[in-house]
């Protein structure tokens, strides 16, 4: 079993914030193990647009050695408080497929899960810029398929320029998200489509390295745009 918990937070913050801590993420924290900050993109928004790049609303995925870690980073932290204002999920680690160096080493599976659960997925990938355009191109039928998947009950992407691009999202149930992952449900019109930006990231890669991360939801807190977001 992995004994660290994640968390991933979302927050609207003043731009010049969110500006500063993808310039500056936080690193001198006890207890926090790494720390991925972005701003948010809209999921199928045009690509050059104020709905893809949300200045205003920061993504914080970490790493922490323990739920105290974390209360205490909320509490003490000046842009901790900040993400306590907003809304965040704890996490239990569960499996990943391909690895990101700062994320330290996780196993490849920890634990076991039922395939009615609820699932977390996040994804985190350092894009080789040459491949942008095809990485685009590919990747606007995942995100239409991703953000208007029944199963879905929240997606959202964040990104921090020029080439750390993550996908954040939550499912009623691991079995229909691993369904979604290969095509395999034939009433969801576009299901092929991340089953083929897979082969073709197989292929030839679109990222220096990438990391597709399945998690248990552990607990919620705050709300987003006044709602809680698990099922």
């Amino acid at each position: 079993m992995c004994r660290v918990l994640h968390s991933f937070h979302l927050a609207e913050l003043p731009p010049t914030v969110t500006a500063r801590t993808l310039v500056r993420p936080p690193t001198a924290v006890p207890g926090l193990r790494h720390a991925e900050c972005l701003a948010m993109m809209r999921l199928g928004a045009p690509t050059v647009s104020l709905e893809r790049f949300q200045v205003r609303r920061l993504a914080v995925f970490a790493t922490w050695d323990d739920a105290d870690a974390l209360d205490r980073y909320l509490d003490r932290d000046p842009l901790g408080r900040r993400l306590a204002g907003g809304w965040h999920v704890r996490l239990q680690y569960l499996r990943r497929f391909g690895a990101v160096a700062a994320l330290g080493p996780l196993p490849q599976r920890a634990g076991d899960w039922d395939p009615d659960e609820p699932a977390v997925a996040v994804t985190l990938a350092r894009l080789r810029l040459p491949e942008l355009p095809r990485f685009l191109r590919l990747g606007k039928p995942v995100e239409r398929l991703v953000a208007g998947h029944p199963a879905a009950v929240f997606a959202t992407a964040a990104v921090r320029p020029p080439r750390t691009f993550s996908t954040f999202s939550i499912w009623r149930s691991v079995r229909e998200m691993t369904s979604m992952v290969h095509g395999r449900d034939p009433s969801v019109a576009e299901a092929p489509t991340h089953a083929v930006a897979m082969a073709e990231q197989r292929r030839r890669e679109f990222h220096h390295e990438s990391a597709f991360l399945r998690f248990r939801p552990l607990s919620e807190h705050g709300l987003w745009q006044g709602c809680t977001l698990l099922p």
